[in-house]
Parts: C-alpha cells; structure tokens; sequence
C-alpha cells in the first residue's frame, strides 16, 4: 500500500500543492497535518508510522514534510529499511526502492542539516558582530516619557487599557510590565521604612 503524508507548519499554510503531488503519484491514503517539523510528536505522522508494514511505500512531498533534521531523517530511513518498507520524496527524487535512491537519500538528509547549521551559525555570528558594535536584537525600549504617563493614566483608574495602549503607542505587554516593575519597586520601598 502508498501512504502519503503531506504538512505545513501553521495552520495559516496551506497543503494543496503536496496533496496534488500525492494524488498524482496514485497514494492510496494522506495523512495530513498542520505542526512544525521540529515538534517531537506529531500525531498524524505517528498514526500513519504505526500503519506502515513491510512492502508499503511512504511518500512525501519533499524530505523537510518528513523531518527537520539529519538524525530524524535518518532514524525513520533506518527504520524504513529494518521493516521493509519504502520511501520516496517526489521533489528530491528520492526513491529508496534503488540502491542510488538510498545512496541519495542519505546525502540529502545530510545537506539539508548542514543548510541550516550554517544559517544558525551565520545568525550567531551576525548577533555577535552586532552586540560588539552595540547594537542589540530585540524591540526597541519603550520611550520612558510614554512609560510614565501610560502608568499615570493607569493608576488614576479613568481609562482603559486600550485607551492607555492607544494614547502612548506602548504594547499591553509593556504596560503590565512596567505596572508589575513599579508594583515591586513600591513593595521594596514600603519594606525599608
């Protein structure tokens, strides 16, 4: 029997383009899902891994549909293997069912993680390069004099929250921080007397 197993990272995102290829290929049955890849347990993916048996193929549209790293892959590919079951990735043409499709395989899963351990590294040393220079990530502190007079407005108790938000362009979140700071900063104050 071929299984296929089609999905997108957020709900936002959509399928369609896996699912045609799937149906193009001639699967018998989809599993379908909307989780990251990087999630442990995915339980379309674990449902359709307990139905495979030996002699059924599984097919993906591209290799990142099934796992987001190089040891992932290969654990699945292992186990593929161990069972006798088959796998092909369409948009890598990856067809385990030859010895050059396992050959293959196995290069791909290993430069897909060497991509993206070269972004991460890329991305570190950028961060680092930038914090040396005294730049740092992150949002842009609140302007203090909007800090101040969104917990005026707050502690007089005659606007909304939204309203606060609205006439000093800072987020709820900063808000309640900065209300949270003041709070334990009172706090401390009252203790030393």
């Amino acid at each position: 029997m071929k299984f296929g197993y089609a999905r997108v990272s957020t709900d936002k995102q959509i399928t369609d383009r896996q699912m045609d290829a799937l149906r193009s290929y001639g699967v018998d049955e989809i599993f379908e899902e909307k989780i990251s890849g990087t999630k442990k347990s995915r339980p379309q993916l674990n449902l359709l891994l307990s139905k495979l048996r030996t002699g059924d193929t599984l097919v993906v549209y591209e290799l990142k549909r099934l796992g987001r790293n190089t040891k992932q892959l290969l654990a699945l590919a292992e186990d593929f293997q161990a069972n006798g079951i088959e796998f092909v990735s369409l948009t890598e043409q990856i067809d385990t069912t030859t010895p050059m499709g396992r050959f293959v395989f196995t290069t791909w899963c290993a430069l897909a993680q060497l991509d993206r351990d070269i972004i991460s590294e890329n991305t570190k040393s950028g961060l680092a390069a930038a914090k040396a220079r005294g730049r740092v990530g992150g949002r842009k502190p609140s302007d203090r004099k909007q800090v101040e007079k969104a917990l005026k407005m707050y502690y007089t108790n005659d606007f909304s929250v939204k309203e606060i938000l609205e006439s000093t362009g800072i987020s709820r979140t900063s808000l309640y921080k900065y209300v949270n700071k003041n709070k334990e900063e009172r706090e401390k104050e009252h203790g030393k007397k």
